[in-house]
């Protein structure tokens, strides 16, 4: 009878360890740079990830993990088949070298070192005598690991492999555990560099372990033909008499690191493309990241790039997010799914763009980052990582903590491993530039012409006294003359007072900010890119920061509070976006609220109303945008104390902490520093519980979560603190699997209106009933 590996299909040992060396060839093909990298190394990296591919899962060939997988009765008693696997491979004819790094990342390709050891104290120690009573009630790991047929296992390599074993002996792996977590203790300080060989191995040991069971036969490629998109414009410019922009041209014949500084809206995703397409060609293959702020610029990028006619196409481009899972029920709704069909597209989808199997990610930079602090499968994640192309766009946008991360995180993956990096930017302070040149040494730095930046002026600042909310007539005026207009508030508090007096002057009207429940500002959104196709766009659109990011949308003139020059600047971006109405108004208020001083600092806010003074006595008002960096660097002249100490804090301690990295050896600690940099907490208005609730029933936790509102953990807090019931915590209670599944939420009291969100000034009417379950 046949060993099994995988139950529901069953798959039997011998087709699974194939269907993972079809992978270990895709990968092949695809990080031809593992084999730079360990070039001079003692051991054959590829020929060793062969034979862990076929020894990893020996040891279910135990009768009574097969008896699991058959779903008989058993007495497996929770047992490791991965442990059973070692004594396999000290039977092998291999060298001790090969044999000792075989026996690690076979024990720990399931169950990190930290948890195995666990799985230790259910056997007798090796050292264990027969009179010694201590260890009754033990199971015995040699009397275990004689229970496998040895010569059905045996046949199996000797017949598909050519691989003959001498005879096997069923030790205790224990000292290949101990031996490595105390290892770990002895030699911190080097470890990085001394265990870039063992993580790739491992981590692609889990990747064809991964993809092998899911039997996936290939591995997509950006193959030069994937940029014929690029060469059909480029020829339909010069039929008409154009070309790409010379900064394009540059950044096309640039072979390793770039930084470019390029006007918004001059091509810098081209640009990007086009050094992508030189470094395939000259380099040699490797996953490509294209890293964004936000998730809104990473929706519309996915969508760009992923076109089949005018990007890389479907199969090429993924993505990652925290909101991942609402844009693909979103994403999925167009084609009218139904729900079953809907979930299973869901994680299909998603588990693909989690996997290698898509060459191009479009990424937060914390999708990569969590890698650096040893989270779960942060092997996987570097192997990934190695020698690949690394684009970030819109990098001005970071905290000082994030950038600190940023920067270790690209010295770690260019001096650990071999990728290469074009960091995008149109408004980045100097001394932020200073920091990434001294990380990506060598590089190029490209800029675009003076010309294209003039022919870019298309905004005339008028900076207005007094606050925002009090000068709602002279907006009002301008939705009177038919223009389109854009308000943009500091809190989503004042963007929701703000709306709600100017949305009956408007034909159309829409708010946006982020205390609303996914469905519905999903569907916010939605509106505002229908109207940007149709004749009647929506006239009037209120908003916060949340606008600043790459929304598509195009409006006549815009009304601010004040905010830093940069982020002014994004918020400019949304109106003459095309340069197609000559020079239009953008309108700053000088006079901030009490509440701006937590979202602002105030000597920024100072220095940027500073700023628009002297563009108001040298320019006339018009943002010239070839001076933006005089600009920027005038409000950000160099870090705040403040700032300085959090980035240098930061950075010291995660360079430090990388040097930790050990594959294998998992973090609790280090995750929960990862995770405490993310402010928002997702609370459920009690008005949509009994919908949330429905959702849950059916085991629609998707669309359970998207009834659910981000606030920070300050307001969270206050909540709690107010102690009068505005937070309550909640449990909703199935069963799976003859499991009790428990799921805790909080569902907060203050009121909710689809069309301004979540309002923290009123409480929901609500009894008793509604809350007890």
């Amino acid at each position: 009878m046949d060993v099994l590996a995988k139950s529901k299909p069953e798959v039997t040992l011998l087709e699974h360890i194939k269907d993972c060396l079809i992978i270990l060839h895709e990968l092949q093909k695809c990080f031809p740079s593992i084999s730079r990298i360990l070039n001079g190394s003692s051991y054959d990296f590829w020929n060793t990830l062969t034979l862990a591919i076929i020894i990893h899962d020996l040891g279910k060939a135990h009768p009574e993990f097969q008896n699991v997988l058959k779903q008989q009765p058993d007495k497996w008693l929770r047992q490791r088949h991965e442990l059973f696997s070692i004594p396999f491979i000290n039977a092998l004819t291999a060298d001790n070298e090969t044999k000792e790094i075989l026996r690690l990342v076979v024990a720990g390709h399931h169950k990190s070192y930290n948890d195995l050891i666990k799985y230790l104290d259910d056997y007798r120690s090796s050292n264990t005598h027969s009179f010694d009573q201590t260890e009754d009630g033990l199971l015995d790991f040699e009397e275990e690991f004689n229970k496998i047929n040895q010569d059905q296992v045996k046949s199996i390599l000797s017949k598909n492999f050519g691989i003959d074993l001498n005879h096997v002996k069923g030790t205790m792996p224990e000292k290949v555990i101990l031996g490595y977590l105390n290892k770990v203790e002895v030699i911190r300080e080097t470890a990085t560099k001394h265990y870039i060989p063992l993580l790739l191995l491992f981590g692609s040991l889990k990747h064809c372990d991964h993809l092998g069971s899911a039997q996936v036969k290939k591995l997509e490629r950006i193959e030069p033909k994937d940029f014929k998109f690029l060469h059909q414009k480029r020829e339909q410019l010069i039929t008409s008499g154009k070309d790409l922009y010379n900064h394009q041209i540059k950044s096309s014949k640039v072979v390793g690191n770039l930084i470019l500084t390029a006007p918004t809206g001059s091509g810098k995703t081209e640009s990007a493309m086009l050094w992508l397409s030189r470094q395939i060609q000259e380099v040699g293959q490797g996953r490509a990241f294209y890293v964004l702020p936000f998730t809104a610029s990473i929706n519309a990028m996915f969508e760009r790039l992923r076109n089949n006619s005018n990007g890389l196409g479907e199969e090429k481009v993924g993505m990652l997010h925290g909101k991942l899972n609402d844009y693909l029920f979103e994403y999925f709704d167009d084609f009218q799914y139904e729900q079953k069909s809907k979930r299973e597209a869901i994680d299909s989808l998603r588990e693909k763009f989690r996997t290698i199997y898509s060459p191009l990610k479009i990424i937060t930079p914390f999708q990569l980052l969590k890698h650096l602090f040893g989270l779960k499968g942060f092997e996987q994640g570097l192997l990934e990582c190695t020698g690949s192309y690394f684009i970030f766009d819109e990098i001005h946008a970071y905290n000082p903590r994030v950038f600190a991360q940023i920067k270790v995180l690209l010295e770690f993956i260019t001096t650990h491993l071999q990728a290469k990096v074009m960091i995008m930017t149109a408004t980045l302070p100097t001394f932020l530039k200073t920091e990434l040149e001294k990380v990506l040494h060598p590089f190029e730095e490209i800029k675009a012409d003076d010309e294209l930046y003039n022919s870019f002026d298309r905004h005339k600042v008028f900076l207005q006294e007094g606050l925002l909310a009090d000068n709602l007539a002279t907006i009002v005026a301008a939705l009177k003359d038919d223009k389109k207009v854009l308000v943009v508030c500091n809190t989503v508090k004042e963007s929701q007072i703000v709306y709600a007096q100017l949305r009956t002057h408007a034909r159309s009207s829409v708010l946006l900010h982020s205390a609303f429940i996914g469905e519905d500002r999903n569907h916010h959104e939605k509106l505002l890119k229908q109207g940007e196709s149709k004749d009647h766009a929506i006239q009037l659109l209120v908003g916060t920061q949340a606008i600043e990011v790459s929304l598509d949308i195009d409006y006549d003139v815009i009304y601010t509070e004040p905010a830093p020059f940069d982020a002014l600047i994004q918020r400019f971006g949304r109106v003459n976006r095309k340069r197609s109405k000559g020079i239009c108004s953008v309108v700053v208020f000088a006079e901030n609220n009490p509440s701006d001083k937590f979202i602002y600092k105030p000597e920024i806010i100072a220095r940027t109303i500073s700023v628009l003074g002297d563009i108001l006595t040298t320019d006339n008002g018009i943002i010239k945008e070839r001076k933006l960096q005089n600009y920027i660097d005038a409000v950000y002249g160099a870090w705040t104390k403040e700032d300085y100490d959090a980035y240098c804090n930061t950075y010291d301690l995660l360079s430090f902490s990388v040097t930790q990295l050990f594959p294998m050896v998992h973090s609790k600690r280090k995750e929960e520093e990862f995770y405490k940099q993310f402010e928002g907490i997702k609370v459920l208005p009690i008005s949509l519980k009994e919908r949330f609730t429905k959702c849950l029933q059916n085991f629609d936790f998707i669309a359970a979560e998207r009834l659910k509102v981000q606030i920070r953990k300050n307001k969270f807090a206050q909540l709690i603190n107010a102690k009068d019931n505005n937070l309550l915590k909640e449990t909703f209670s199935f069963e799976s699997k003859n499991k009790l599944i428990s799921i805790e939420f909080w569902v907060i009291t203050k009121k909710y209106d689809p069309a301004l969100g979540l309002l923290y000034d009123e409480q929901e009417a609500w009894d008793d009933d509604t809350i007890i379950s």
